[in-house]
């Protein structure tokens, strides 16, 4: 009698186990540093996916995040990328599309599959091969997050200032705004880090450190207040020290705490 309320149990209890889902990542280096912490001289110690699968153990994830790409590098590359089918699958994309000046174009480049020319067509391409390995998959979009000034921590000398300026006549707004556009168009949830995340310009970091050009002394500077200030590669300190850690570690990676941003809003939608 005992075994048969055992055999019961288990099989009762199997059968309320959740269903196990595969879901594949795909970003650039704020997706790919979840499995590479190190490179952040430890200053987080998990990104966002491992945050989701901590509360949700049944969801298994693939890092498909790669350092400096572009939505076009992707599309580009995208039958060798390994990509599988799975039930669940983010894209995380568009930051560096923006600093390295790719057009945008239109939502009709998307919709007409126009090519890989624009950050439009980019996305076309990204979700067909999506839905052709699994039609019946859900596809969730995440605009770039905002960012400031950033400065590479294995090397000064790759820098960027922050999307508070445009680049080639572009700002970073306008392509999470193609996101959202995209979104609506294809009926998919879109996480709007750029808009609803509560990360911004203000609260990326709590300071950049740099020499007062009136003293040549070290001062923290808020934003703006940093904006006009020179940052020397060659012969500066890191602007950055771990003090001035906030939402970025960096100017443009999330820390801890902005990690933890991405990961309620994606746990919000799975």
């Amino acid at each position: 009698m005992k075994n048969k309320t055992a055999i019961a149990l288990c099989i009762l209890l199997m059968s309320c186990s959740p269903k196990q889902i595969q879901w594949v990542a795909i970003g650039d280096s704020i997706t790919y540093l979840n499995e590479h912490v190190d490179e952040t001289d430890n200053r987080i110690t998990k990104g966002y996916m491992t945050r989701v699968v901590e509360e949700h153990p049944h969801v298994h994830y693939i890092n498909k995040g790669y350092n400096g790409w572009t939505a076009g590098d992707i599309a580009k590359e995208i039958e060798k990328l390994g990509l599988v089918k799975a039930e669940l699958y983010t894209i995380f994309l568009g930051t560096n599309d923006w600093w390295q000046g790719r057009p945008i174009g239109t939502l009709e480049d998307y919709k007409n599959n126009a090519g890989n020319e624009t950050f439009n067509g980019s996305f076309r391409i990204i979700i067909d091969k999506l839905r052709k390995l699994n039609p019946d998959a859900k596809i969730i979009l995440m605009t770039p997050m905002q960012r400031v000034d950033f400065v590479s921590m294995g090397d000064m000398k790759n820098n960027a200032y922050g999307s508070y300026k445009k680049k080639n006549d572009q700002s970073l707004a306008d392509f999470a705004g193609a996101l959202l556009k995209i979104g609506e168009y294809e009926k998919m949830d879109v996480i709007d880090l750029y808009n609803k995340s509560g990360m911004t310009l203000d609260n990326l970091v709590k300071y950049k450190r740099l020499k007062d050009p009136a003293t040549g002394q070290y001062k923290n500077y808020s934003y703006p207040d940093f904006i006009d200030i020179p940052f020397n590669p060659e012969t500066d300190e890191y602007p950055y020290p771990t003090d001035a850690i906030d939402m970025t570690y960096d100017g443009l990676h999330p820390s801890d705490k902005g990690y933890e941003v991405i990961a309620r809003m994606l746990l919000e939608r799975i």
